[in-house]
């Protein structure tokens, strides 16, 4: 979603999001305008409203939509109806120049089961499933419903190198270069791929295992400017050396913990 909103608003950082989870009870909707005069809360800017109102072109998410009170429809079908959304204090909100994002994972596990066949018949069902869930009123204000291949190992790889290069420019910034042996690339890769949970896995596997350990190397002074940590795998773990600081250093990668210890 930063990437989009990158894209669209020449600013990653103009972007709302909304995790639905957190919307799943009645008296929670109020929270998106405010909550109604009298009620606890009635001070408090509503969470989609204020961030909507402060920064009015934007990508909205509304993450994981399925898990939402039916009630937050109403408020969906008002701003996708008109564009506008007015809050508990009276004030209307400009919605015309955002772009409204959901996300769900109806039908995630069928994408996972049906992989490699026919897609537009899976696209298909999905829909279907869509449809069995939200109300037809709701879907039909959708412009467009898209419906996401599974991660292969193969795209993951790719996530790998996206995920390394964002570690690897803040490491530039203090003049350290970061290197990663195409051999732990795949092993990064081979440890986070979860075909339902798609990159998620992988962001953590590659803090626990490459971005901590580093850090530690820069606090214990074992890799400092002008330095280059490098990282190779042996045996299904991962070995850190510096070049240039003639010693090797091992970091705690090597093994495979839950938490990295």
């Amino acid at each position: 979603m930063r990437t989009l909103a990158l894209a669209l608003f020449d600013d990653e950082r103009a972007m709302v999001r909304l995790d639905m989870s957190e919307y799943m009870e009645k008296h929670t909707v109020a929270r998106l305008i405010g909550a109604p005069p009298g009620y606890i809360g009635y001070d408090d800017a509503g969470q989609l409203t204020e961030a909507v109102r402060r920064r009015p072109y934007s990508v909205v998410l509304f993450d994981e939509i399925e898990k939402a009170h039916p009630d937050v429809f109403n408020v969906l079908l008002q701003i996708l109806d008109d564009g506008r959304l007015t809050d508990s204090h009276g004030r209307t909100v400009d919605f015309r120049n955002t772009v409204i994002v959901m996300t769900s994972n109806l039908g995630s596990q069928l994408i996972v089961e049906r992989q490699g066949q026919d897609f537009e018949k899976m696209k298909a069902t999905v829909v279907g499933q869509l449809r069995n869930h939200f109300r037809p009123e709701f879907l039909n204000r959708v412009d467009e419903i898209v419906v996401f291949h599974a991660l292969t190992k193969e795209h993951l790889r790719r996530i790998v190198d996206l995920q390394l290069g964002r570690f690897a420019q803040r490491l530039r910034a203090q003049d350290i270069e970061l290197e990663v042996a195409e051999s732990a690339k795949r092993e990064l890769a081979e440890m986070g791929y979860d075909p339902v949970y798609g990159a998620r896995p992988l962001k953590r596997v590659i803090s626990r295992m490459l971005e901590n350990p580093i850090s530690r190397m820069l606090i214990a002074g074992e890799v400092g400017p002008g330095q280059t940590p490098r990282v190779g795998s042996n045996k299904g773990g991962f070995v850190f050396s510096v070049a240039g600081a003639g010693r090797k250093a091992r970091g705690d990668g090597g093994q495979r913990t839950e938490d990295g210890r």
